[in-house]
């Protein structure tokens, strides 16, 4: 696929939400890391700088090392100090997934939105990450549920991408905006749709959006969910097409280049979703802008042969 017709469709998804590894449930402690820390601490805090006293208090709280963190704390470290990116101790505790720091922090009066240089806050981290106790926590105590991160993206926007079924559930159901697009004109449903999420993608489409909305660039979902992210298995962006055709969408509605889901579905070499597309009715003869068809957009030679076949068929 040539690079600009993958940033066509797909800028900002990956720049702007990394999705990790880490699971839902809460992390646990890493007492190696917090032996060393401690052994560290104890050796040379009488020569500790204000900033090593900060620094020291974000690693306890990435580890999750509560006795030292309650140390630092008593000894004056700030809930209010920063890393470089702007990120609270608040913010690292919730990140990595550690429920009762996150509980020191908020006991010690952390702003519960405080934002980082990109705009997160611990709301954000969790909720991109999958943690649910932490998420109800923050909420519990007033975090704001629709405050924005990087570029624009709402927590909820971050649960979705990352596929946090339960979070955007929880965020939901305590009033985020599921309809609020970001700076690049995308809001969750979008991610959800990209990312293979059908879950999510049901729960979102029940806060009354338009199946047949467009987005950036005049992408619908279906065009979105024919062209998944390249993470995403064909047989999971099959199943979103294949419920969003069901939820009554249009299936050759065209984008800003005048393509169609068959179209983008073929250029992504995705021969599932193009069998499905012709089964519901898709016109292989159509054309682009640029006066391309289905057929030749895709390197699939089979593929090609099928839609040429079908396309002269008509």
């Amino acid at each position: 696929m040539p690079e600009e017709d993958v940033l066509y469709r797909r800028i900002g998804l990956a720049a702007l939400l990394v999705v990790g590894s880490i699971h839902s449930s809460l992390a646990a402690a890493d007492p190696a890391r917090c032996r060393e820390l401690i052994r560290k601490y104890e050796t040379d805090k009488t020569q500790f700088t204000a900033i090593e006293v900060s620094l020291t208090l974000f690693s306890a709280a990435d580890a999750d090392c509560l006795n030292l963190a309650t140390e630092l704390l008593d000894r004056g470290a700030s809930v209010d100090a920063r890393d470089r990116l702007g990120a609270r101790p608040l913010s690292h505790a919730a990140r990595s997934g550690h429920l009762d720091m996150v509980d020191l922090m908020l006991a010690r009066g952390a702003p519960v939105d405080a934002r980082n240089l990109a705009g997160s806050t611990a709301l954000y981290f969790a909720a991109e990450r999958g943690h649910v106790a932490i998420v109800q926590r923050l909420i519990d105590r007033g975090a704001d549920v629709n405050l924005t991160g990087q570029s624009g993206a709402s927590p909820v926007a971050a649960a979705a991408y990352a596929g946090r079924d339960m979070v955007v559930r929880l965020l939901l159901a305590h009033g985020a905006d599921g309809r609020k697009a970001d700076e690049t004109g995308k809001p969750p449903v979008v991610y959800a749709t990209a990312g293979g999420q059908l879950g999510i993608v049901k729960q979102l489409l029940v806060s009354d959006i338009d199946v047949n909305a467009r987005y950036a660039n005049d992408l619908t979902l279906l065009m979105w969910a024919s062209g998944p992210d390249e993470a995403v298995a064909e047989a999971q962006a099959l199943d979103i097409v294949s419920y969003l055709l069901d939820a009554g969408a249009t299936i050759d509605m065209s984008d800003a280049r005048g393509r169609t889901a068959l179209m983008i579905a073929a250029e992504g070499n995705h021969p599932a979703i193009v069998k499905a597309l012709l089964a519901h009715g898709a016109d292989p003869a159509l054309a682009d802008k640029a006066g391309k068809h289905a057929a030749d957009l895709t390197v699939l030679s089979a593929l090609r042969e099928e839609l040429t076949e079908r396309a002269q068929a008509r």
